[in-house]
């Protein structure tokens, strides 16, 4: 059987369901998220729908990109739905507040929404976070807006996608069952919370518990899946998710089973697993 993980880069996507792209550098993957989402949005202008995009924080460095060439370019977002993909909880089950440093809901206005004319942000109410209160609130939005237009995505270095961790040691569970799990609050896994306390000088105390985040039902329903990978330890991870085997110990892997995904990769990531 071929070690994936052996894999060279001029190899990498063939024979895979899912489109495999290297560019450059990182910065070329926050470029294609700023003009993904704006050929998108003009497309459905055209066809007077509103644009429904389910985000990550993580990558982020689209967002100061894309409001720069909204304000420059004078394109409304007005029409937009900005879904975003999770946020953590306190101990009490609360989301973190604004002001928290792990708060998404506060990274997400100081880096993109704040940087915004305000004339051409989305309204308030079209900025939406999974609500710990309310579980059923994404996906019935999802539902009454037809659908997810693209869903971009980070990876973990666990293969998450969101807080989609895969299942604890001795918890059995088919990728069929991973891939219908659900707007939900979960636990976050011991090595996500040690690559965040990286952002706090390594203490994995500062790092909530838990998150409410949205489902691999969720993010796998949309009609087009993007996800990026530029991380240090994603080599290996990415390896998995275009020729691995589909399986809930690595979510990411579920991409396979949609029919329009796209992984894009740096060059570093590409040629870091020969």
């Amino acid at each position: 059987m071929q070690d994936v993980a052996k894999i060279p880069a001029d190899k990498l996507g063939d024979g895979s369901p899912v489109g495999a792209e290297i560019l450059e550098t990182e910065e070329d993957l926050f470029h294609d998220i700023a003009r993904t989402t704006i050929n998108k949005l003009r497309e459905n202008e055209a066809l007077g729908k509103p644009t429904v995009l389910i985000l990550p924080i993580g990558p982020v460095g689209q967002y100061p990109r894309l409001a720069r060439i909204c304000n420059v370019d004078d394109i409304s977002l007005r029409n937009v739905w900005c879904i975003n993909m999770d946020d953590y909880l306190t101990e009490d089950g609360d989301l973190v507040p604004l002001d928290h440093p792990f708060s998404f809901r506060g990274y997400m206005q100081r880096n993109f929404l704040d940087l915004l004319d305000d004339d051409l942000a989305p309204p308030e109410e079209q900025v939406v976070f999974p609500d710990p209160d309310d579980l059923q609130k994404l996906p019935r939005l999802i539902d009454e807006l037809g659908g997810v237009d693209i869903c971009y995505a980070g990876i973990g270095i666990n293969g998450h996608i969101a807080f989609n961790e895969p299942p604890e040691p001795g918890e059995e569970m088919s990728a069929d069952e991973f891939a219908e799990l659900p707007t939900r609050i979960v636990r976050i896994a011991r090595e996500t919370r040690a690559v965040a306390s990286i952002k706090v000088g390594g203490d994995r105390k500062a790092v909530p518990r838990t998150a409410v985040t949205i489902g691999m039902k969720e993010c796998l329903s949309a009609r087009e899946l993007r996800i990026y990978a530029y991380r240090p330890w994603h080599p290996a991870v990415i390896r998995g998710l275009l020729h691995g085997p589909v399986t809930a110990k690595l979510p990411c892997s579920l991409a396979q089973t949609h029919d329009n995904a796209t992984l894009l990769m740096t060059e570093a990531v590409a040629d870091g697993g020969e």
